[in-house]
């Protein structure tokens, strides 16, 4: 942003704030109605209760579902329980029904009954039907909110209808093409109705082979699905071919966003997102459960190097070189892993891509461990003056390094085989898991070899 514009914005907030101040409405409403809408969102939001309370006595509840749309869901709910009960429901009234539905999932069902009941009752319908769908599907993110024509329709009766039904669809960009029975038939894109005769049938320029979803299916599904056909919306079909909605790009935007902060948390072994205004209790809460997992983990790695105290107390200067090999392994299969849930992810490999990452990535570790291994043989040599001890860690470093590369890829695989999330094998996981396979490899070499040692 530019010095200028950034000049303009802030005489821009302050008009508004004077305005609020003053309690000048009418001023109020013609400046912050002339913001595009989600500079209006980053206002209301920074304002303070009190003045909020009086930002919703200026606008109407239109007006404000325009700004709940720009607003994150985390604040959404807090603001939709400040508000009058009444406004609020007036407010839901206005939301695109797959936004309202988004709020509402994270309400009280009592808060829930009580908007519905005093909603405008068709709106409240389409909200129920949506309300049955299970989270994270097609059918609790898409909208019913489309335009449909008749594919024995002609291109002026399919205008006409388009006319009427504009003002409150998501998109107009395609209209879905049915029969009488409400199959979904074609989908149609507006260049070309715009462009066709008059008097042509809809089926006759309509393109058959439509791309469509199932209600059930799970919302990354989706969403990847929509990434490879570059589509702007995404019809949503029942088992018999009913279309029951449409599944538009910026709710997949929002669908990647959260699940990609999913995997991230997962990654960061905590059981869910956290947010810079957690309290330190949430923030604990969500960071306990893996981390007492780890800390057993952790308590088996310790007892697992007791079971070599004997090799230690021989040798006590091995003692030295196992934070460096757990380390190193821990590093390596954390990045080994990241390639791989990515991969997953974004279903950039089949079957045959599974075996050949696998293949890379044990061929990495054993090239990444023979450098490291062999560096760090001539460092111990010229350090310590003991060529066979630099062999003994090298030779450690560079079989460790191969395998937790090759754990690091090979374990997302088979838990997404199992059908669990392979984020779920987190870094601190794989690393801790690392830790144990590096300590095996390292006190099993140098027990077999003592003799040289000493």
């Amino acid at each position: 942003m530019s010095m200028e514009n950034h000049d303009e914005q802030m005489e821009q907030i302050n008009k508004l704030q004077t305005a609020l101040t003053n309690e000048q409405m009418e001023l109020f409403r013609t400046e912050f109605l002339d913001l595009h809408p989600y500079d209006q969102a980053r206002f209301f939001i920074d304002q303070e209760q009190e003045r909020r309370f009086q930002i919703y006595y200026y606008l109407s509840p239109e007006e404000m579902a325009q700004i709940m749309v720009n607003i994150d869901l985390e604040d959404t709910t807090s603001l939709i329980t400040e508000m009058d009960v009444q406004f609020a429901a007036n407010v839901f009234t206005h939301l695109p029904a797959d936004d309202a539905v988004d709020i509402l999932n994270e309400l009280d069902k009592n808060k829930v009954a009580s908007f519905l009941t005093m909603m405008d009752q068709e709106a409240a319908g389409e909200i129920k039907d949506l309300l049955h769908y299970e989270e994270k599907t097609a059918g609790s993110i898409m909208t019913t909110e489309f335009v449909a024509v008749l594919k024995n329709e002609t291109v002026q009766e399919a205008l006409r209808r388009l006319k009427v039904i504009a003002p409150k669809a998501e998109t107009i960009y395609y209209l879905y093409v049915l029969t009488d029975d409400n199959h979904l038939a074609g989908v149609l894109s507006l260049r070309d109705l715009i462009i066709a005769e008059e008097d042509t049938l809809i089926e006759h320029v309509m393109d058959d082979n439509v791309v469509s979803v199932s209600v059930g299916e799970d919302q990354e599904d989706v969403a990847q699905k929509m990434r490879d056909y570059d589509f702007l919306a995404m019809p949503v079909i029942d088992f018999q071919n009913h279309l029951l909605g449409i599944i538009t790009v910026d709710d997949i935007l929002d669908v990647m966003d959260e699940e990609a902060s999913d995997d991230y948390s997962k990654l960061a072994a905590m059981s869910d997102v956290q947010q810079v205004d957690d309290s330190p209790l949430n923030a604990a809460k969500k960071r306990l459960p893996w981390l007492i997992i780890l800390l057993f983990l952790g308590m088996f790695t310790a007892s697992l190097i007791g079971q070599f105290e004997a090799t230690l107390e021989q040798v006590s200067t091995l003692a030295i070189f196992i934070p460096l090999i757990a380390g190193m392994a821990g590093n390596t299969g954390t990045q080994s892993l990241a390639v791989a849930v990515r991969g997953l992810a974004t279903g950039d490999f089949g079957g045959q891509g599974k075996l050949k990452l696998m293949l890379r990535e044990a061929s990495t570790g054993l090239i990444t461990g023979t450098t490291c291994g062999v560096l760090i043989t001539l460092i111990i040599y010229f350090w310590k003056g003991e060529l066979f001890l630099g062999m003994l860690v090298g030779v450690s470093i560079m079989a460790t390094l191969t395998v937790a590369t090759l754990s690091g890829s090979v374990i997302p695989i088979i838990m997404h085989r199992l059908k669990i999330d392979p984020a779920v094998a987190s870094g601190p996981f794989i690393t801790t898991l690392n830790d144990i396979i590096s300590i095996l490899i390292y006190f099993g070499i140098a027990t077999s070899f003592m003799s040289y040692l000493l």
